[in-house]
C-alpha cells in the first residue's frame, strides 16, 4: 500500500503555516505590548504585582517612667482618586466607566460637603472643580489633598459616599506613611529626639541612640493573584521594634520647662538648662535646654544640658572644699582674712563679688561658701596645694567630677579637667587658684548636678540613668540597673561638712531665694563669665545647684541661665529651683489618710472653706471630731467654712446665693472654687498656688453669664512674673523698696562698670590732691623750722622763779599803783604771759636731751 505523501505534506504545510502565523501573531502582540502598551502594563504591574516587596516594621515606642507614650509611630495617609476603569475588555471597560462616572456625578455634592465637614480648610466648590479636573485628565492617581491626614480622619472619610467602596469600584485609595508623633508636643524634644521627614531616619536624641532597637527588622512579601484577586503574600514577616522605657516623668518635665521658660522670658535671657534627678537611683526625671528664638520664644533645639561644656563658676567651690577636707588640709574651724575682697595672686587680682562694698574681712569656711568668696576659696586651696597642684586635680578626679557618665544622648561631652604635667609645661601659678573657683575647667551641667546628687546621697555617687528597660509586647527584655560610680566620694566627715555648708548657703547665705517655708533646701549659687574664642564675653552663666529636702533628700536639681549683665545665680536661678522643688513636692501626695495621722500630737487641722460635705467626709476618714449642722449622708452639696479652735472644729453653713451674684470664694481650694464659679456661668482665670486669697469681682456683684473672674491663689508675690497682669507688674515696679538688700553676687552692667570707674577715678584724683596738699604743708613746716635757726634769739630761762607775795606786800603795791596811776595788766595779758611761760617751759623740756 502506497503512503499518500502529497496529501500528508499538504496537511503538514497547512498546519505549519497556521503555527507560523500564530507565532508571528503572538510575537507581534508581544512587541505591541512591549512598545505601545508598555506604560499601561507597567502601571498594572506596579499596582498589582510586586516581587520581593519590603514589609516595613512598626517602630517601637519611647515611654515615660510610668508607661506613658512619649513618641510613637502612627499612620498618616495621602488621599488619591482613580477616575478610570482598569478593565481590558472595551465593552466591559465602557460599562464600568459609565457606572463610575454616574456614581461620581450623583454623589458629587454629598462628597464635597462631607469632605468640607471633616477637613474645614477645603472649600466645597473648589473640591468639586478638583474632582472634575481629575476626571477630565482621566487620571488613575489624582491627588485630592496636599496634606497628610491622620488615621482617625481617614476613617471618617471612608464613611462618605463613593469613598467607602473598594478602590477597584469607587476609585478612592490612599498612600500610607508611618509618622513619628509625640503626644506631648515639644516636651523633652531633644532628649527624646526626632526623625528626618524625608527618609524617616533618626536625627537626634534617644531616637538616634537606640535606633537599632527601635526600628526592628524589615520583612519581604510578594503579590499573587488568588481567585481573580491579588493578595499580598508575606514571605518573611517583619519584626516590630522594641519599646524603650525612660526615666523621664511627664509631670516633672512639664514643671521644669514651664518654670524655666517663665524665668527666661522675664529676664530676657539667651538660654537656660534645668535638670531634675532622683537621689536614690540617679534617674533623670526631667531635662530641658531652652534657647531664645528669633521671634522671642524659647524652644529646645539642642541638648545643652549634656552637650555644652561650661566653666561652672562658684558651684565648683564645694568640690574644691570636699577635696581639701578629704585630704585633711581644710577644716570647718579654719579662718581666712579676705580683707577688702581683692587679693593679688601671682600677678593677677582675685576679686570677691562684694569687693566694691568693702569685702568680708575675717571669715570661716562655712561663711566662705555662704558668701561665695573667691579669695577665701583660692587662698585655702593655694595654701594647701601650691607646691603639689597635681594632688588637687587628682582629688577632683577621685571624687568623680571628671567621670565619663556615658549619657545615651548623641553629642554628650565628657568633662575636661586639665591634669598638670610633670614638667609643668601646661600649668601656671594662677591655674590652681582660678581652678578652685570654677575656671580652668569645662564640665556639662549634668556632671555638676550629679556631684550634688552624690553629696545628697551621703557620698554615694551614681551614674545618671536615662533609660530603665527595653520592652517587647509589654515584657522586659533588657533592664538597665543602677550603676554605682563611687561607693564613697570622700570621707564621711568631709561629706557631712559639705552638706552643712550647703544648707547654710540657703538658710543664711546667697541662696535664700531657693528656700521654702515647707521644707529645707541645700545648694550653692554660681556665676561665671562666658569664655569665647576672642576672650571673655559680656555674657554670664549663672546657676544654682542643690537638693531637697535637706534632711532626707529625694531630688537634686540644677538651673543654669546664660544672659548679659546684670546676672546673679542666687537672684535668678534660685527662684526657678524653688518653684520646681515646691511643685514637685506638692505632687507627692498620698491618698492613704491613715499615713497622715499623728498619734503623738492630736492638733486640730485648718480646713479650707468650700464644700462642707467633702470636708466632713475627709475628717471622718481621718477620725477627727467636728460639729456640723449638715448630715454627710443625706445633705446635698453645701457651701460653708470651718472654724478651728482649741475646743474642736465647727462647721458653719453659708447662705446660698441665688441669681447672677458673685459668691465669696476666698479661702476655698481651687477645685471647689472652680466648681462653684463655673456652675454659675463664670469663666475663671487662675493664678498662683494654694488657696484663694483674692478675687477681682467682689462678693455680691451682679455679673453676666460668660463674664471672666480672676482668682489669686496663695501669696501674690509667689506668682511668676510671666503669669502676672501687666497692671500688676507696673504697680510692683512703681513700688519703692528701700529695705530690699542688694544682691552681692549680682554682676554689674556696662553702665555700672562705667560708674564704678568714674567713682574710682574721682577718688584717686581726690587722694592725689590730698597728697599734694599735704606735701605743701610739710614743705612749709620745714621752711618754718629753718627760719628760727638762722635768727636765733637769746636763750631765756626755761622756768621763771616763782615769787611768793604776802598780803602786806600786795597792799603796798596797790597803794603805789594808785599813787602813780599806772595802768594794770589785764587778765588776758596775765593769761597770755602765763601761756607763754608754760610754752617756753615745755619747749625747754622737749629740747633738754639735745642740750
Amino acid at each position: 500500500m502506497n503512503f499518500p505523501v502529497k496529501q500528508v505534506t499538504k496537511r503538514y504545510a497547512v498546519i505549519g503555516s497556521v503555527l507560523v502565523l500564530a507565532g508571528l501573531s503572538i510575537l507581534g502582540k508581544a512587541i505591541y505590548i512591549m512598545t505601545v502598551e508598555k506604560n499601561f502594563w507597567e502601571q498594572v504591574n506596579d499596582r498589582f504585582i510586586k516581587e520581593n516587596e519590603e514589609v516595613i516594621p512598626t517602630r517601637g515606642n519611647i515611654l515615660a517612667d510610668d508607661g506613658e507614650v512619649l513618641a510613637a509611630s502612627l499612620p498618616e495617609y495621602k488621599l488619591y482618586m482613580d477616575f478610570m476603569s482598569w478593565e481590558k475588555d472595551p465593552k466591559r471597560r465602557a460599562k464600568e466607566q459609565f457606572n463610575r462616572d454616574s456614581l461620581l456625578h450623583a454623589k458629587m455634592d454629598s462628597i464635597c460637603t462631607g469632605v468640607h465637614r471633616i477637613l474645614p480648610d477645603i472649600d466645597p466648590a473648589e473640591f468639586k472643580e478638583l474632582l472634575l479636573k481629575g476626571r477630565e485628565k482621566e487620571s488613575h492617581h489624582w491627588l485630592l489633598y496636599k496634606k497628610r491626614v491622620s488615621y482617625i480622619t481617614y476613617r471618617q472619610l471612608k464613611q462618605l459616599p463613593l469613598f467607602k467602596m473598594s478602590a477597584n469600584v469607587g476609585g478612592f485609595h490612599t498612600e500610607e506613611f508611618k509618622m513619628r508623633k509625640n503626644p506631648f508636643g515639644h516636651l523633652a524634644a531633644r532628649t527624646i529626639g526626632d526623625l528626618y521627614k524625608t527618609d524617616g531616619k533618626p536625627r537626634t536624641g534617644l531616637e538616634l541612640s537606640f535606633d537599632s532597637i527601635l526600628r526592628g527588622e524589615k520583612g519581604s512579601a510578594h503579590r499573587q493573584k488568588v481567585l481573580n484577586r491579588y493578595l499580598t503574600i508575606i514571605d518573611k514577616p517583619a519584626i516590630d521594634g522594641y519599646d524603650v522605657m525612660t526615666t523621664l516623668n511627664v509631670g516633672m518635665q512639664d514643671i521644669c520647662e514651664k518654670a524655666l521658660s517663665d524665668k527666661l522670658t522675664e529676664i530676657d535671657a539667651n538660654s537656660g538648662v534645668c535638670i531634675l534627678m532622683e537621689v536614690g537611683t540617679g534617674d533623670i526625671k526631667a531635662m530641658t535646654s531652652l534657647r531664645r528664638m528669633a521671634d522671642g520664644s524659647y524652644q529646645e533645639i539642642n541638648a545643652d544640658a549634656v552637650k555644652n561644656l561650661y566653666e561652672p563658676g562658684s558651684v565648683f567651690k564645694p568640690m574644691s572644699f570636699l577635696v581639701g577636707m578629704d585630704d585633711g588640709y581644710i577644716h570647718m574651724t579654719d579662718i581666712v582674712d579676705v580683707g577688702c575682697g581683692i587679693k593679688e595672686m601671682y600677678g593677677r587680682k582675685m576679686r570677691d563679688a562684694n569687693w566694691r562694698s568693702g569685702g568680708s574681712g575675717v571669715v570661716t569656711v562655712p561663711q566662705i561658701l555662704q558668701k561665695s568668696l573667691n579669695v577665701g576659696v583660692s587662698t585655702l586651696i593655694d595654701r594647701a596645694y601650691h607646691d603639689n597642684p597635681r594632688k588637687f586635680v587628682e582629688g577632683i578626679y577621685r571624687i568623680g567630677v571628671a567621670e565619663d557618665l556615658k549619657i545615651p544622648i548623641p553629642g554628650y561631652a565628657k568633662p575636661r579637667i586639665r591634669m598638670p604635667k610633670a614638667d609643668g609645661s601646661n600649668w601656671s601659678k594662677t591655674a590652681l587658684p582660678w581652678m578652685s573657683i570654677g575656671y580652668e575647667t569645662q564640665i556639662p551641667p549634668i556632671t555638676t548636678v550629679n556631684f550634688y546628687n552624690g553629696i545628697a546621697n551621703n557620698g554615694k555617687l551614681l551614674r545618671p540613668r536615662l533609660v530603665k528597660a527595653i520592652l517587647h509586647n509589654g515584657e522586659v527584655v533588657k533592664e538597665y540597673p543602677v550603676v554605682v560610680l563611687r561607693e564613697h566620694m570622700a570621707k564621711a566627715e568631709a561629706v557631712k561638712n559639705i552638706q552643712d555648708c550647703l544648707e547654710s548657703v540657703v538658710s543664711v547665705g546667697l541662696g535664700k531665694k531657693a528656700g521654702s517655708p515647707y521644707f529645707h533646701v541645700s545648694g550653692k549659687t554660681g556665676t561665671a563669665q562666658v569664655w569665647t574664642k576672642s576672650g571673655f564675653a559680656s555674657q554670664y552663666l549663672v546657676s544654682f545647684a542643690g537638693y531637697f529636702p535637706s534632711e532626707k533628700p529625694l531630688y537634686s536639681c540644677i538651673v543654669c541661665i546664660q544672659k548679659g549683665a546684670p546676672a546673679s545665680g542666687g537672684g535668678m536661678c534660685a527662684p526657678v529651683f524653688k518653684r520646681v522643688a515646691e511643685t514637685v513636692m506638692a505632687q507627692r501626695r498620698s491618698d492613704d489618710y491613715t499615713a497622715a495621722r499623728d498619734s503623738n500630737n492630736c492638733l486640730n487641722p485648718v480646713v479650707s472653706a468650700g464644700s462642707l460635705t467633702a470636708a466632713q467626709s475627709v475628717l471622718e476618714q481621718l477620725g477627727i471630731k467636728f460639729t456640723s449642722p449638715v448630715n454627710t449622708e443625706d445633705a446635698p452639696l453645701t457651701w460653708g467654712h470651718c472654724n478651728t479652735t482649741s475646743q474642736g472644729l465647727n462647721m458653719n453653713v453659708v447662705e446660698e446665693v441665688k441669681g447672677n451674684i458673685v459668691p465669696d470664694v476666698r479661702g476655698y481650694g481651687l477645685r471647689d472654687a472652680l466648681f462653684r464659679l463655673e456652675k454659675l456661668g463664670l469663666k475663671v482665670k487662675v493664678r498662683g498656688i494654694g488657696r484663694v486669697t483674692q478675687q477681682n469681682m467682689q462678693p455680691g456683684y451682679h455679673f453676666k453669664r460668660g463674664q471672666q473672674i480672676e482668682i489669686i491663689l496663695g501669696d501674690p508675690e509667689d506668682i511668676p512674673a510671666a503669669e502676672r497682669d501687666t497692671t500688676q507688674q507696673n504697680a510692683e515696679q512703681t513700688k519703692a523698696q528701700p529695705n530690699e538688700p542688694e544682691d552681692s553676687e549680682l554682676t554689674p552692667t556696662a553702665a555700672d562698670e562705667k560708674k564704678y570707674q568714674q567713682t574710682e577715678q574721682a577718688q584717686q584724683q581726690k587722694m592725689q590732691e590730698r597728697k599734694a596738699e599735704k606735701a605743701k604743708q610739710n614743705q612749709a613746716e620745714q621752711e618754718k623750722k629753718k627760719q628760727p635757726a638762722q635768727s636765733k634769739p637769746k636763750k631765756q630761762p626755761a622756768i621763771e622763779p616763782k615769787q611768793s607775795t604776802t598780803s602786806a606786800q600786795k597792799k603796798r603795791d596797790k597803794r603805789a599803783d594808785n599813787k602813780n596811776a599806772k595802768p594794770s595788766a589785764t587778765s588776758s595779758d596775765k593769761k597770755e604771759s602765763k601761756r607763754g611761760t608754760t610754752k617756753s617751759a615745755n619747749t625747754s623740756k622737749k629740747h633738754k636731751p639735745a642740750d
